[in-house]
């Protein structure tokens, strides 16, 4: 820095630091205009994103839906099995008993 007798600054050297703090905003203005694409993107991303995961929350309600339509009809089978051993059960017991009383009257 050139200085007077006094250490003032002159006006080349005022010149000097409005040309750098000039080159120093363009060059922050082009790194916003950057950071403002980017945010503009993520911004974009995050829209995505949330339909996604409505998509997404949707799909498993349905899927409850259908487990629980699943678990009844399951119940369901399971009790009419079960009605069926029963059923066979009872069969094979009055069979059983009919040979025996058949076999036993017939002596």
């Amino acid at each position: 820095m050139t200085a007077t007798s006094d250490n003032e600054p002159t006006l080349r050297d005022l010149s000097d630091k409005l040309d750098k703090l000039s080159g120093n905003v363009e060059t922050l203005s082009s790194v916003v205009g950057t950071l403002s694409h980017d945010v503009e993107a993520l911004s974009h991303d995050v829209e995505t994103l949330s339909h996604d995961v409505e998509a997404l929350s949707h799909d498993v309600e349905t899927l409850s839906h259908d487990v629980k339509k699943f678990d009844e009809r399951f119940a369901d089978y399971r009790q009419a099995t079960q009605w069926v051993v029963q059923l066979a059960f009872t069969l094979i017991a009055s069979a059983t008993i009919t040979v025996i009383i058949t076999s036993v009257l017939r002596k």
